[in-house]
């Protein structure tokens, strides 16, 4: 009856995981070239703004971890009240590559579970 239960879990935890939607592509993004610009230094960003305004609602929904995977670590990371999050990723240079500050950023917010849940270029 134990090994019953146990094969049981198993296949309840396997399916589980197998059930994870693909994320999404970023059509006319080149991620590896994007995760490269740290801070917008690169000015590789820039360029995408308007390729990323056009697609940012495809990142709603994702979890933390699934758009560190898709745009890499954030630039900047900000936690406010009821564990809702912030990543913020430049899209011109930052401060940390001699500018004074970026104009446009790119900002996910997170709601308390780590979904994201409002995508803004501003």
């Amino acid at each position: 009856m134990r090994k019953r239960n146990v094969k049981i879990i198993f296949l309840f935890a396997t399916l589980l995981v197998a059930c994870g939607k693909p994320l999404p592509t970023l059509d006319g993004i080149d991620l590896k070239q994007w995760k490269e610009d740290r801070n917008g230094c690169n000015h590789f960003r820039e360029k995408l703004i308007d390729t990323l305004t056009s697609q940012k609602d495809k990142l709603l929904g994702l979890s933390e971890d699934d758009v560190i995977g898709l745009l890499g670590r954030p630039d900047q990371n900000e936690l406010y009240k009821r564990n809702e999050k912030f990543f913020k990723y430049f899209l011109e240079p930052g401060p940390t590559c001699g500018s004074d500050s970026s104009e446009m950023i790119l900002s996910i917010r997170f709601n308390s579970v780590g979904l994201a849940k409002e995508v803004v270029i501003e």
